[in-house]
């Protein structure tokens, strides 16, 4: 089984996938965040870095996805292809930060690569406010990460939403994790794994 867990930058995407997959004895399938050599660049100067940055995780994301189709086990993947380039990519190109030609060749590519591989069984969105964001990134303190604006948060949420209810066609169970702390409540992670259980034994 493939599990996606969708959100915005500091939704808890990373967190509750290592916890799930303790909880679940799941395999996780991590985000090449720290080891992209573009990331840094990319939020110091967006326009120049960006495609290089979008191919980069566009094609980690792809080889994911045919590795994953390969296990037996079910597998929890930190972020999809397809909110990568529906919101990020997307977003990207609105601010001007990919150039037309540039978006034009990145969504060939996706499409050519997407029409070989399934949706995954169930992706888990992970919907927050922009102040909650904001509070989980000066929490974690990655240092790209403290430059990010409010309007850049803002107009990921918005894509977010439009990807989750408009564009994407798999199935979501979406949470709401505004006033949810599961890595440290116990309780509110068992909010979560309760929905998931009821999604897998067919209860909605």
């Amino acid at each position: 089984m493939h599990i996606a867990i969708a959100g915005n930058i500091g939704s808890g995407k990373t967190t509750l996938t290592k916890m799930l997959c303790k909880h679940y004895n799941w395999i996780p399938r991590f985000e090449e965040i720290d080891n992209n050599p573009y990331i840094e660049d990319y939020y110091k100067d967006m326009k120049r870095w960006c495609f290089n940055l979008e191919i980069f995780f566009l094609k980690h994301r792809f080889r994911d996805i045919l590795e994953i189709a390969k296990h037996k086990d079910t597998v929890v993947q930190d972020r999809s292809i397809y909110e990568g380039v529906y919101v990020f990519t997307a977003n990207n190109r609105a601010m001007g930060n990919l150039s037309e030609r540039d978006f034009d060749t990145y969504m060939e590519l996706f499409e050519q690569m997407t029409n070989l591989v399934d949706y995954p069984d169930f992706m888990i969105y992970l919907q927050a406010s922009v102040p909650h964001l904001v509070a989980n990134i000066q929490k974690r303190g990655r240092d790209y990460e403290q430059t990010i604006s409010i309007e850049y948060l803002t107009n990921l949420n918005k894509r977010y939403e439009d990807f989750i209810f408009n564009k994407y066609k798999g199935k979501v169970l979406t949470i709401n994790v505004d006033n949810l702390d599961f890595k440290e409540n116990p309780s509110d992670f068992s909010v979560i794994t309760d929905k998931i259980d009821r999604l897998l034994f067919g209860l909605f």
